[in-house]
């Protein structure tokens, strides 16, 4: 019970209750791919995008997955 008390009490992190999958596609619908590759330089998002190969490497990737996740953040604050 407590343990799911935690999880509902961060109505400071806008990336709580988000999937990864929910994020590449808000970015993808809101800069493209090309856009996307421009301001994060990965081949994922450069060389025949799917949100498919971008999870894959994502989930493997953390530093990749973090400048990801700080784009969204920064998109969402705007």
């Amino acid at each position: 019970m407590e343990k799911e008390n935690n999880s509902k009490k961060q109505p400071n992190n806008p990336l709580h209750g988000v999937k990864l999958a929910e994020i590449i596609q808000f970015l993808v619908s809101t800069y493209g791919w090309e856009e996307l590759g421009k301001r994060i330089k990965i081949n994922c998002f450069n060389s025949n995008p799917t949100i498919k190969s971008s999870l894959k490497f994502l989930r493997k990737t953390p530093w990749a997955r973090t400048k990801v996740e700080n784009l969204y953040i920064r998109t969402i604050e705007e």
